[in-house]
């Protein structure tokens, strides 16, 4: 890894966007692998970030602001990653149940997603269970994220995934949720796949989930360090 991929992380954990930026598209001139970049430097500092969170020196507001600059960097290399044919690890379907408008969890979810190298369909808020079942069935995406921030539409995300269940699509996609209400009990007597109380443990949740040696249907959080 070189001194520069290296100096992407830190810019990333740091929240530094214009550092980001610039020294991504010297990585491009300079012709390192976007692979590289986007792992060893993206992807690590979105890491960082999560670990710092979790052990409670970052808070939500340099998580957002880390992950803002991981996007600016990503749109810089997303290109060279196309020409590269690197694609990502995985498809998320994440959105904000009917009758519920909030969306900065699910945003900040979004973001962790994508600094996870995960491709993420974002549906919006407020989104029908009709909504979630056409996103599913189109194809492609290996996990749903369901979010309510609400007790009263909290009832939404166990309707969305039985209609899941009813189009005959459950076996096709797995389901975490999560949001201020929800718990731990409540996503196991709904039959989602996981709970995660923070945008941090969903990214590392959806890691695990989303690749052949996921989490069983059993494991309700994410394991610590998963990569």
């Amino acid at each position: 890894m070189s001194e520069r991929v290296q100096a992407i992380a830190a810019a990333v954990a740091e929240g530094d966007a214009g550092a980001v930026k610039a020294l991504v598209q010297e990585a491009l001139n300079e012709q390192e692998d976007p692979a590289g970049v986007l792992d060893d430097g993206l992807i690590a500092g979105m890491r960082e970030v999560g670990r710092l969170f979790e052990e409670g020196e970052y808070f939500v507001p340099e998580m957002l602001i880390a992950a803002r600059a991981m996007k600016e960097g990503l749109a810089i290399l997303r290109p060279a990653l196309v020409r590269a044919n690197v694609r990502p690890t995985g498809k998320v379907l994440i959105g904000t149940v009917k009758g519920d408008l909030h969306d900065i969890g699910k945003n900040l979810v979004g973001m962790m997603l994508e600094g996870s190298g995960l491709e993420v369909e974002d549906l919006g808020t407020d989104v029908s269970p009709e909504r979630f079942v056409e996103a599913v069935r189109s194809g492609g995406a290996g996990l749903l994220g369901l979010s309510a921030l609400l007790t009263t539409t909290m009832p939404y995300i166990r309707t969305t995934i039985e209609a899941i269940d009813e189009a005959g699509l459950r076996d096709r996609i797995k389901v975490i949720v999560g949001g201020a209400p929800v718990t731990e009990a409540f996503a196991r007597e709904i039959g989602a796949d996981g709970y995660a109380p923070d945008a941090s443990r969903a990214a590392a949740l959806a890691r695990s989930l989303i690749t052949p040696l996921g989490l069983h249907r059993s494991d309700y959080h994410a394991r610590e360090g998963s990569p």
